[in-house]
């Protein structure tokens, strides 16, 4: 029985996971919090007065603690509203991540289930450059996470004020690398950094600079900054 993810999926999992955490709080600001409808048919979410393009990205069974990668869900395989969960499957088996590349994923060995299942839709977000997921009770035996693939959500810009929290946020997630964190999310901004064998040091647009510091145990122990460059 497996109760933990595996090494390759913790791998990719924190290279995404302060840009996921970004990703999310953006979304946030405009996914409204009220009655939601979905017609996977045409790939469309409505809540509160928003319409949003989506795809189906999985589905988590909290009876039988098991996760359905949306490919995999024998009344929608195959169709338009999938293929963006296709794509992790493919993700998966090209870079050796089993949690990616099978049709489900067995959570029974779990502490927590359903924080299992929102780290698999978290992940597939990222890996997609997918500007958030959703996630929602579909009934009693059912929560449905969708993808959203609407050009009306813009990509979270870098804003130096929150990088110290996002780093830290990314780093509480999953507690493997923070290392790795820091580097996913640089790269994801295409900052330029420079590696020490303390410290990661990046430089923003309009020359920011930001030294993210570590301990000996490789957690985040500062995250200072400079306005440009001074």
């Amino acid at each position: 029985m497996t109760t933990t993810f595996s090494e390759p999926f913790l791998r990719v999992a924190e290279h995404h996971a302060a840009r996921g955490a970004e990703q999310l709080e953006a979304l946030g600001l405009v996914l409204p919090d009220a009655p939601w409808t979905a017609d996977l048919e045409r790939g469309v979410y409505e809540s509160g007065g928003l319409t949003l393009r989506v795809g189906l990205l999985g589905t988590f069974d909290p009876a039988a603690r098991s996760w359905l990668w949306g490919w995999a869900n024998p009344g929608f395989a195959g169709t338009p509203v999938t293929a963006a969960s296709a794509r992790l499957a493919e993700f998966g088996r090209a870079y050796g991540v089993p949690e990616l590349a099978e049709p489900g994923v067995d959570l029974s060995g779990f502490a927590d289930p359903r924080h299992a299942a929102e780290a698999l839709a978290f992940t597939g977000m990222g890996v997609l450059g997918a500007p958030g997921y959703i996630g929602q009770e579909a009934g009693p035996e059912t929560r449905v996470y969708f993808v959203p693939q609407d050009p009306a959500l813009r990509p979270a810009p870098l804003d130096p004020v929150t990088v110290p929290r996002m780093l830290l946020t990314g780093a509480g997630l999953f507690g493997h690398d923070a290392r790795a964190v820091v580097r996913g999310y640089f790269g994801h901004h295409g900052a330029s950094v420079t590696e020490d064998a303390d410290a990661i040091t990046a430089l923003l647009p309009n020359r920011h600079t930001v030294r993210v510091s570590f301990d000996p145990q490789g957690r985040i122990a500062s995250v200072d900054g400079t306005l440009g460059g001074n």
